[in-house]
C-alpha cells in the first residue's frame, strides 16, 4: 500500500500538475513529513495509550484505522479521483494509525514470551514482517499493472485478516501502577526514563539519525521513473516494487539466520557494524547505473540494517521494565518514525538541491559518519556483550 501510495503521488505530481523531477521528489519529501507528523504529536500519547489498556485491543483498534485507509483509497483510485491533497491527507492518517499500533504490538512480545526466548522471538517476528515486505511491493508492482486500485483491495483484505488475528491473543491486562497514574505524568516518567539510560538513548538515537540520514527507499520512485532503464525503457511501477522488496529479501534472510543461531556475543559491536554495512551498501546504490546491481545494493541495504535493528530491539526490549516499556517503545518507535519520515523529507530536499544520485550517496556517507560519532559518544553500546535481561 506505501510502495503504490509514493508511486501514484509522485506520478500525479509529474503528470496531473505539470511538475519537474525535483518538484515531484519534493513532494515525496512533503508525503513523508505527512505521515511523521502525526507520529510527533501523538507518539507520547500512544506510549501511554499501550501502558494503561490492553496492548491487543490498541494495536487492534489502530489497525481498523489503516483499513480505513487501504479501503478509501482503493475506491478513489478505482474513481479516478486522486488528487495531492487527498493522498497527502489518507497519508497522514495511515501515520496517525501507525503511531498506536507499533508501541502495543512491540510491547506485548515480552508478555508473552520467556526473556531467554526474545532474541529467537524477535528473529521470527522479524522474519515475518520482512517477508511481508519482501512480498508486499512486488506483489503490489503486479497487481497495479492489471488495475491501480488491485493493491489497495488486497491490503484492506490483510489488514481485516491481521486485526482479526491480533484481536485473537489473550487478554493482556496493563501493569496495575499504570491504571490511576496521570498521563501526563506517566509522559514525562517515560522521556526521563529514557534520557537517564544511556544505553536506551544511544540505542535510539543511533537509528534516529543514521536512517534519518541515511535513507534511500524514499527517492526510489525517482530512480524508477527517471534513472534506471532497461532496454531503454525507464524500470517503472513493476521495477519499484522489485526495488522496494529487496531490502526486505536481504532482511529477511538475514533474519531466519537470526532465528536458526541468534547473535550472542560481542552485540554491541555488531550493532555498530551493521549500520556501516547499511551505509556502504546505500552508497553502492547511489552510484550503480545498473538495474540489476542496484537491486543487489538494495538486498545489501537491508542485510546490514537487519542486523542493526535485530540487536537494539531486542536490547531496548529486555533493558526497559515492563510498566514503562510501552512508553519507551513508543519513543523507539517516534524515532524510527522520524528517522523514515522526516528521512524522505530530508531526502526529498537533498535531492531537489543535488540531485537524487547525489542525495543517496551523501545519505551512505552520512550514516557511515554518525555510526564512527556513536562509537565514541556511546561507548555503552559497543561495551554490550551479551542479551543479558536487565528486567523481568
Amino acid at each position: 500500500m506505501v510502495v503504490i501510495l509514493g508511486y501514484q503521488l509522485y506520478d500525479v505530481a509529474r503528470g496531473q500538475y505539470g511538475m519537474s523531477i525535483a518538484q515531484a521528489a519534493f513532494q515525496l519529501g512533503l508525503l513523508g513529513l505527512a505521515q511523521f507528523l502525526p507520529l510527533f504529536l501523538l507518539t507520547p500519547v500512544a506510549g501511554v495509550v499501550a501502558d494503561r489498556f490492553d496492548r491487543r485491543n490498541v494495536a487492534g483498534l489502530a489497525m481498523c484505522i489503516d483499513l480505513v485507509v487501504a479501503l478509501s483509497l482503493a475506491l478513489c483510485t478505482y474513481a479516478e479521483a486522486l488528487s495531492l491533497p487527498l493522498l497527502f491527507g489518507l497519508g497522514a492518517l495511515h501515520g496517525t494509525a501507525r503511531v498506536f499500533i507499533g508501541p502495543a504490538l512491540s510491547s506485548i512480545a515480552p508478555n508473552v514470551v520467556p526473556a531467554e526466548l526474545m532474541p529467537k522471538a524477535v528473529a521470527i517476528n522479524s522474519m515475518a514482517w520482512q517477508t511481508g515486505s519482501v512480498g508486499g511491493p512486488a506483489i503490489a508492482g503486479l497487481l497495479f499493472a492489471g488495475h491501480p486500485s488491485l493493491p489497495y483491495w488486497l491490503s484492506t483484505g490483510l489488514l481485516a485478516l491481521g486485526a482479526f488475528c491480533i484481536f485473537g491473543i489473550r487478554r493482556i491486562p496493563p501493569p496495575e501502577g499504570n491504571r490511576n497514574a496521570h498521563p501526563l505524568r506517566q509522559i514525562l516518567q517515560g522521556l526521563s526514563f529514557v534520557w537517564n539510560d544511556r544505553f536506551l538513548l544511544g540505542c535510539v538515537t543511533l537509528d534516529l539519525f543514521a536512517v534519518l540520514l541515511g535513507g534511500a527507499t524514499a527517492l526510489l520512485p525517482v530512480f524508477a521513473r527517471d534513472i534506471l532503464f532497461i532496454d531503454g525503457r525507464p524500470v517503472g511501477a513493476d521495477g519499484l516494487g522489485l526495488m522496494r522488496a529487496m531490502p526486505g529479501l536481504g532482511a529477511a534472510l538475514v533474519a531466519f539466520v537470526l532465528a536458526r543461531k541468534p547473535i550472542t556475543q560481542n552485540v554491541g559491536n555488531k550493532m555498530l557494524l551493521g549500520v556501516v554495512i547499511f551505509g556502504l551498501f546505500t552508497i553502492g546504490f547511489g552510484l550503480s547505473t545498473n538495474y540489476y546491481l542496484s537491486l543487489l545494493m538494495l538486498v545489501g541495504i537491508g542485510a546490514g540494517d537487519m542486523v542493526s535493528v535485530f540487536i537494539r530491539s531486542t536490547l531496548v526490549q529486555l533493558h526497559t521494565p515492563d510498566d514503562v516499556r510501552g512508553r519507551v517503545s513508543s519513543i523507539s518507535g517516534l524515532a524510527i518514525s522520524a528517522s523514515n519520515e522526516l528521512g524522505e523529507m530530508q531526502s526529498g530536499v537533498a535531492a531537489a538541491l543535488i540531485g537524487a544520485v547525489g542525495a543517496v550517496i551523501f545519505g551512505g556517507i552520512s550514516a557511515i559518519a554518525v555510526t564512527a560519532a556513536w562509537f565514541f559518544l556511546f561507548p555503552e553500546l559497543k561495551n554490550a556483550r551479551t542479551f543479558a535481561a536487565r528486567y523481568r
